[in-house]
């Protein structure tokens, strides 16, 4: 499968481009993903900045900082959770929701991070790796 991926928002006002993904997808089970995402847990995958671009819509992204400094962008219009990024990570990635792509992408999610903050109603049942907090955190499976 080769790039550009193509996504978008809901009601298709916001639409974006990868080109390529980085190795690293996780699920994410932290309370603040939960919420934002209005789901058990968020799954993003990573892609240099450089390789992303947005095509129609950008006036409408709107962002959300949380105290712990980590942004998310949404769709003003319809809502939709967009990205995700850490003033810990590096500047030159963003996490974007892999529910949002349109289009299959070559990635799948290989582990599990926040699992001890996340929905008791919901843990995760798969092989992958599962982490208390984040990837250098303790593996709990």
């Amino acid at each position: 499968m080769q790039g550009p991926y193509r996504g978008s928002c809901l009601c298709n006002a916001i639409r974006f481009e990868a080109d390529e993904f980085e190795p690293q997808t996780g699920s994410c089970h932290c309370s603040m993903c939960r919420k934002f995402h209005g789901a058990a847990f968020a799954t993003l995958a990573e892609v240099r900045r450089e390789n992303f671009r947005w095509i129609d819509g950008k006036e409408l992204i709107k962002g959300y900082t949380a105290d712990n400094g980590t942004t998310r962008s949404f769709c003003s219009s319809c809502g939709s959770s967009l990205t995700f990024a850490s003033p810990n990570a590096d500047p030159d990635l963003v996490e974007i929701s892999l529910g949002c792509f349109d289009d299959e992408v070559p990635v799948r999610p290989d582990a599990h991070i926040y699992v001890a903050s996340g929905a008791k109603w919901a843990r995760p049942e798969d092989s992958l790796p599962q982490y208390e907090a984040g990837r250098d955190s303790a593996r709990i499976k």
